[in-house]
């Protein structure tokens, strides 16, 4: 699926620092931790709490977030819609990330199991 040339480009400039409260509270508003999030962070990423705490103390964009990710081998095996998207159809690499992390803080939220989440 094709994205708008205007909506990658909000997409890489929004901050993680702003999302992420909203993932917080979308979590905890079904019963799961901040720790199960960061842990769903850590495993699609590899930034550490100590990693996610400085990107959001630094305000970094989500193209920057995504540049210094180093994205879990079995990443191509979250895919279903979210947002509207087919994850799996999105051409843009960034818009797709993006909506990776998306897809598994719905998934938390949903209160899936941490194993299928985190595609073990």
């Amino acid at each position: 699926m094709s994205t708008s040339p205007i909506h990658n480009e909000r997409m890489a400039k929004m901050t993680f620092a702003t999302v992420y409260p909203h993932y917080v509270a979308k979590v905890e508003k079904k019963g799961r931790t901040e720790q199960e999030l960061n842990q769903v962070i850590e495993w699609l990423t590899g930034f550490d709490i100590t990693k996610q705490q400085q990107l959001i103390d630094e305000k970094a964009t989500f193209e920057t977030f995504f540049e210094q990710a180093i994205l879990h081998p079995n990443v191509e095996l979250i895919t279903g819609m979210i947002c509207g998207y087919r994850i799996e159809e999105i051409e843009n690499p960034l818009t797709k990330k993006v909506r990776y992390l998306d897809k598994l803080v719905d998934e938390l939220a949903k209160r899936k199991k941490m194993e299928k989440i985190l595609r073990s």
